[in-house]
C-alpha cells in the first residue's frame, strides 16, 4: 500500500480535520480515512498524469492523491461553494496549487464548461450509484482511461455490471478500477 512521507501526512491530517470539523468529512478517525484515500493511489495506473475527483467535499480521496503523488495534475470538482472555498484554502495551505485546481461545478456540466477536455483517471469515494457515475464519469475520460471507484466493504464488484461505457478491471484496496470502452 502506497504511504506518505511521516511530514506529509501530519500536514493531511491537519487540512482534513478542519474539513471534519466543520462537518464536510464525516466522524470516522481521519488516520482512517487518510488510509483508505491511499487504495486510491494504489489503483492509479502507472501511465497517469491528471486525474479529476467529482464529489471532492472535504478533500477525501483527491488531497491524499495530490499529497502521495506529486507528479499528478489533480482536478477537484464540487458543486456546492462552501466545499470549493474550503478546498482552495486546504490547496493553499499544503502548498500545492501549482498542480490542483478547485472547479466549482455540476459534474453534469463538466463536458460543456471544458469541451474535448479528458483526464486519465476520474476517481469517486461516494458520489452517486453506479449507473449515475458512470453516465457523468465516463465522458470525461478518453478510451481506455480509468474509472476509480470506492467500494462498499466485501463487495466483489458486480454492482458494475452491464454499466454502459465501462469495465471492471480489478478491484484493489476496496477501490473498483474501471476502463471506458
Amino acid at each position: 500500500m502506497p504511504t506518505l512521507s511521516p511530514d506529509n501526512r501530519e500536514k493531511l491530517i491537519d487540512a482534513l480535520g478542519e474539513a471534519q470539523r466543520i462537518g464536510m468529512l464525516g466522524d470516522r478517525p481521519l488516520d482512517e480515512v487518510v488510509e483508505h484515500s491511499l487504495g486510491f493511489v494504489a489503483a492509479l495506473p502507472v501511465q497517469c498524469h491528471t486525474v479529476v475527483d467529482l464529489g471532492s467535499g472535504g478533500g477525501d480521496p483527491g488531497l491524499v492523491i495530490a499529497m502521495a503523488c506529486p507528479n499528478l495534475q489533480i482536478t477537484l470538482v464540487d458543486r456546492r461553494a462552501k466545499r470549493t472555498d474550503l478546498l482552495v484554502r486546504l490547496v493553499g495551505r499544503l502548498g500545492i496549487r501549482d498542480r490542483v485546481e478547485v472547479l466549482e461545478a455540476d459534474v453534469e456540466d463538466l463536458p460543456s464548461r471544458f469541451p474535448g477536455r479528458c483526464w486519465d483517471v476520474v476517481t469517486s469515494r461516494g458520489f452517486s450509484p453506479p449507473e449515475y457515475t458512470a453516465r457523468l464519469g465516463a465522458p470525461l475520460l478518453p478510451r481506455g482511461g480509468h474509472m476509480l471507484v470506492s467500494e462498499p466493504p466485501d463487495s466483489n464488484g458486480r454492482r458494475w455490471a452491464g454499466v454502459s461505457d465501462l469495465d471492471l478491471h480489478e478491484i484493489v484496496a476496496g477501490v473498483s478500477v474501471l476502463v471506458r470502452r
